[in-house]
């Protein structure tokens, strides 16, 4: 596929909560699947929050502004009621956690303008702080670097070559790690998604809702569904369900995340991350909304699996 993914992208769906006070991390680490005790100002987590059945509500790229206050970032369609539900944890905490989404600008960099404005972020969940800007270093897709650039929104945007929203979107789907909206809370286990081998699970830390479900999935090698990459010739969107060819009674399987492919790419149509039964995967003939639906090309994730514990 011909790659042009480069520039900056304003991303107006995604929003921020602040969670501030002397016991922000404690409380983080309490909470959400990856460690915030031990996060440090040069890094940011990928981390779920989810409920006491092990099913992700809502998933954030979270990193420290001060050693007193963390930003969460998360679509925007689940802010109102992930904020609503993390607060009613806080109890005696020192925690205070409000929508800070109107304080904050986020964009997108791909390409060439990460290497103009953060060259020194390399690695996934790399941090930099410049000036008043966070810049969180996220997967690559297609083998061009991306990154989350975030700064109050009084500052100046960061320069660059305009990049679409939907481009970025697109670029989000290849990067094989999918983020929590509407359509699909409360439907993933975290490994459902791959997130065990993305950085966004720690099993070493604390108990936090759902962990012994997510640990036992993981420990007890019983993972029966994956996240993978497929191509359609036809739009698809979060929720749509996929079918076997051979079986027209159950799908086997859904979408998480889905974007058009860009206008200048070899190949048109639509990408998406797909959470699937392992068993369809290896089978292959998938089909979009039923099993005579329109057909789906399918492909591994674009990083390893962590292998079941």
């Amino acid at each position: 596929m011909k790659n042009k993914l480069n520039g900056v992208a304003p991303l107006l769906y995604l929003g921020v909560i602040r969670v501030e006070g002397e016991d922000a991390a404690k409380f983080l680490h309490g909470q959400l699947t990856q460690d915030f005790s031990l996060l440090g100002q040069s890094e940011a987590r990928l981390a779920a929050f989810c409920s006491s059945k092990g099913r992700m509500q809502a998933s954030f790229y979270g990193f420290k502004r001060s050693p007193t206050e963390i930003l969460l970032v998360c679509n925007r369609d689940i802010l109102a009621a992930t904020l609503k539900r993390l607060s009613m944890f806080v109890l005696r905490a020192k925690a205070k956690l409000t929508d800070a989404s109107s304080d904050y600008a986020i964009y997108g960099l791909a390409g060439s303008a990460i290497e103009s404005i953060a060259a020194s972020a390399q690695s996934a969940w790399a941090k930099v702080d410049i000036g008043n800007a966070s810049v969180v270093c996220l997967y690559p897709a297609e083998g061009v670097r991306r990154a989350l650039w975030l700064a109050p929104v009084a500052e100046a945007a960061p320069a660059g070559e305009a990049l679409s929203e939907q481009d970025w979107a697109w670029s989000e789907v290849r990067s094989g790690v999918a983020m929590i909206t509407t359509p699909i809370m409360e439907a993933f286990v975290p490994q459902m998604l791959n997130y065990e081998s993305v950085g966004g699970v720690n099993f070493k830390k604390g108990c936090y809702p759902g962990q012994e479900v997510v640990a036992r999935s993981q420990f007890r090698g019983t993972l029966k569904r994956r996240a993978y990459l497929v191509h359609s010739d036809v739009a698809m969107k979060a929720g749509d369900e996929v079918f076997l060819a051979s079986d027209t009674t159950q799908p086997c399987g859904t979408v998480a995340q889905a974007a058009a492919v860009p206008l200048d790419s070899i190949s048109a149509g639509f990408d998406a991350i797909v959470v699937l039964q392992v068993s369809a995967f290896e089978a292959g003939g998938l089909h979009l909304g039923s099993s005579s639906g329109p057909a789906l090309v399918v492909a591994p994730p674009p990083y390893p699996l962590l292998a079941d514990i």
